[in-house]
This record gives C-alpha cells, sequence and structure tokens, in this order.
C-alpha cells in the first residue's frame, strides 16, 4: 500500500527527472490499473505514452510560438472554390514537408487579395506541427533586420542563425522597393540558405518584374536563379477576395 511519504518521494523524484504528466496522471492511472488488473508493465506503458504525447504537445507550441506567425490561418479555412485555377493538389502535397526535407524553395506569384500570405501561413503552421523549426517574415521588415544587422556589425550571425531553421518564409515580396544595401542584404541571405533551408516567398511581382524590386539586374537574375531552381511555383489568378467583398457590401448596402 502506498502511504504519503511514498507519494512525496516518488513525486520529488518525479520532479527531478521533469516527468511532470507522470506527476498528474500517475495516481489516476494506478487507480485504474490496479482496478483492471493490468500488469505493471502495461500501466508503466500507459503512462509513458501520455508524457510523450503531452512533450509533443508542448514542443509544437514551442515552434508555432518561435515561428512568429502574424496572424494563425489553417488550410482548413482556405475557399478553393473562388480560385478554382488554383492547383489545389499541389499545395496539398506540399503539406507533407517533403519540400523541407529537400530544401526547395515554394514561389507563391500572383496578384493581391487572392490568399497567398494564407496558404503560405497554413504551409508554416503545418512545418511546426511536424517539428521544424520555421520563422515567418514579411519581406520589408526582413530587409531592416539584415540592414539593422549590418550597422551593428553582425549580419553573419544573423545570417547564420538562420541556417538553425529548417524554413523561412518571406511574405509580400515586392510591396516595397529595396535600397542598394537591403537589395544585397536580401540577396546575400537568400544566397547563403539556398539548398540548406526552403523559403516560401509570396510576390505580387511577376519574375520580370522583380528588378523594380532589387533595382540592379544582374543581382536580380542572379536571385532568381537560385530560387527557381527546384521551387515549387504555385500562381495564383483571379480577383482579389477583399475587392469582391466590398463590392457584394456595396451591392447589399
Amino acid at each position: 500500500m502506498t502511504t504519503v511519504v511514498d507519494k512525496v518521494v516518488l513525486e520529488s523524484y518525479l520532479k527531478k527527472l521533469y516527468l511532470s504528466t507522470f506527476i498528474r496522471y500517475h495516481e489516476a492511472y494506478a487507480a485504474e490499473a490496479a482496478q483492471s488488473n493490468q500488469s505493471y508493465t502495461r500501466f508503466l506503458l500507459a503512462l509513458t505514452e501520455q508524457e510523450v504525447l503531452a512533450r509533443e504537445a508542448r514542443r509544437r507550441q514551442r515552434r508555432l510560438k518561435e515561428a512568429k506567425i502574424p496572424v494563425v490561418k489553417e488550410l482548413s479555412g482556405f475557399d478553393f472554390d473562388k480560385i478554382p485555377e488554383l492547383n489545389q493538389q499541389q499545395i496539398r502535397q506540399l503539406t507533407t514537408g517533403e519540400y523541407i526535407g529537400k530544401a526547395e524553395p515554394v514561389i507563391l506569384i500572383g496578384n493581391p487579395g487572392l490568399g497567398k500570405t494564407h496558404i503560405a501561413t497554413a504551409l508554416a503552421i503545418e512545418a511546426t506541427r511536424q517539428m521544424h523549426r520555421v520563422r515567418f517574415y514579411n519581406a520589408a521588415a526582413l530587409v531592416n533586420e539584415l540592414i539593422k544587422a549590418q550597422d551593428e556589425g553582425r549580419v553573419s550571425p544573423f545570417i547564420n542563425k538562420a541556417l538553425n531553421y529548417k524554413l523561412f518564409v518571406i511574405d509580400e515580396l515586392g510591396f516595397i522597393p529595396f535600397s542598394s544595401t537591403g537589395a544585397q542584404l536580401m540577396f546575400q541571405f537568400c544566397s547563403t540558405l539556398y539548398e540548406r533551408v526552403s523559403l516560401i516567398v509570396t510576390t505580387n511581382l511577376k519574375f520580370a518584374d522583380w528588378t523594380q524590386v532589387f533595382g540592379d539586374e544582374r543581382l536580380t537574375v542572379a536571385l532568381l536563379d537560385r530560387l527557381t531552381h527546384k521551387a515549387h511555383i504555385i500562381e495564383f489568378v483571379g480577383e482579389s477576395y477583399r475587392f469582391r467583398e466590398r463590392q457584394q457590401q456595396q451591392e447589399a448596402g
């Protein structure tokens, strides 16, 4: 029979071993095992499984928090019917994360308001569930971080830290042109991650128009050569969700 002292000593040991789920459930599981005449092995197995599941759930939460995704959006919330031309099968295949293991880029290209950020976010969330380290950046914010790092003499450490991730999302490339310094730093960043870390890039610009953002044609061509190599390119064609919603509201009013 388990005494109060036994319980206190047991839980002190479990605490030292960081087995928080054992502490929470061992009494209930022991009572259930005794009632159903389970073996000690079966009791320990059930308790250990619960500990593993709890730890995995905490790890996924940490991965999601670390990704710094601005607004959590699931693939289940995306309305594919509104963009019938979109390659739904290709997107669902990407959720398996195979491209991450191969460090392949994903480029989501098309007019604003068609859900590119939604898809990029959903893929990033799925990657965190697969225990991958993910980081989400707006393109302009990433360039600002790179410029700040250069000013402080820590560009190399900043980029080397990025190599510890499995997936980087660069959202809204093309909305704001970069300075010469910003363009060069973005090129350096993407070149270093090339074939080592997967990139998801969302952009409203056709590839031929990327020079408008980077300014230097040779730099742009070199960057595109890297980004499009082995890339999964998904084109979004149609009319903006937000534009359609405004029209419907106006018509209803």
